[in-house]
């Protein structure tokens, strides 16, 4: 029976030189693509192997001060766009990337919604070998680029611990963009790097060069999940991984010199409909700066998932998830 059907089966025309440069683009022979870092491959939870193989690079135009081009941005696209709904924009923690949606990613498409999970300017896994500024303002611009030019649409924003912070000097200046605010244990009362932003540059990539230490990263890891230990080495390991792109530490030191986020004088005027969560067990961000947010915010609720701690899309996906769609649908108002 093959062999019948290799005789009637036109052989397929030869690859293009354009297709077949696409497809190295595009995969490796794991089917990762082949702008990751090669540790990709070490990773083994399979959530994140699966979300890393369709991460893509998205031409986004930014100018901001000398830079003039276009960045090619790393993002999780949704495979089918529904214009009669808001999508559901993911953000991401401080220097993390869209790997850390792995766990709700697949469940929030189960879920039917358009969603597109988004690496913030200077983090992830985007082309910056002509680096562009990397403080808050080109964060910002960078994200209002990309919507403009790939969502079109009032979004759903969904922003976790500094994630959030991102979301909400995004939603002060371009408050056309959202349609509603989803913010997660939000660090949105630190005033910038503070001290960090004074530092002299060597000391500056020596503190960056720490930041990247997997020991540092473990016990972030350890405050921020109550997992085993080999779980939470090869989350290290997940969350670490934009740590091996070429440019990183240039990005990190620009960021921190930058001054940071400082928007806490901007929760005031979002009026957008906001639904703040907050963890039971949150070790990072007390749980008192989310009711501080929800009383300073004109139109929120706020609910508490169970039985997580800093980043409950990871612990408590479907808990999580849950809450987004019932938000999403106004059945949470």
């Amino acid at each position: 029976m093959m062999g019948f059907l290799r005789m009637v089966t036109p052989p397929a025309s030869p690859p293009t030189k354009r297709s077949r440069r696409q497809r190295r683009v595009r995969a490796n022979g794991d089917g990762f693509p082949v702008f990751l870092p090669k540790e990709v491959k070490d990773i083994k939870d399979p959530f994140a192997r699966a979300l890393a193989q369709r991460i893509v690079r998205i031409p986004v135009p930014l100018q901001m001060g000398n830079f003039r081009g276009c960045v090619m941005s790393s993002c999780i696209k949704p495979i089918v766009q529904q214009h009669d709904k808001s999508p559901v924009v993911l953000l991401h923690c401080f220097d993390s990337s869209c790997l850390e949606w792995r766990r709700t990613y697949p469940l929030l498409e189960q879920a039917s919604l358009e969603t597109w999970a988004i690496d913030v300017l200077g983090w992830g896994f985007s082309d910056l070998g002509k680096l562009p500024p990397c403080d808050a303002a080109s964060k910002r611009h960078h994200l209002f680029e990309l919507w403009k030019t790939y969502i079109k649409r009032p979004m759903i924003l969904v922003g976790p611990s500094l994630g959030a912070t991102v979301a909400v000097d995004f939603t002060a200046t371009y408050p056309e963009a959202v349609d509603k605010l989803v913010l997660i244990n939000a660090n949105a009362y630190s005033e910038g790097t503070g001290a960090l932003k004074d530092l002299p540059k060597s000391i500056a990539y020596a503190g960056v060069k720490l930041l990247k230490s997997f020991p540092l990263r473990l016990l972030a890891n350890v405050l921020a999940f109550s997992s085993p230990l080999s779980e939470n080495i090869d989350w290290t390991n997940i969350g670490r991984l934009h740590c091996q792109m070429p440019w990183w530490e240039d990005a990190m030191v620009d960021f921190m010199i930058s001054g940071g986020y400082n928007v806490a004088s901007h929760i005031k005027h979002i009026n957008q409909k906001t639904l703040v969560v907050c963890s039971e067990n949150d070790q990072i961000v007390s749980n008192q700066l989310s009711v501080k947010l929800l009383c300073e915010l004109q139109n929120a609720v706020f609910r508490e998932v169970p039985d997580s701690g800093h980043l409950p899309h990871v612990e408590n996906p479907k808990q999580f998830v849950k809450l987004i769609s019932d938000f999403a649908s106004g059945k949470i108002n």
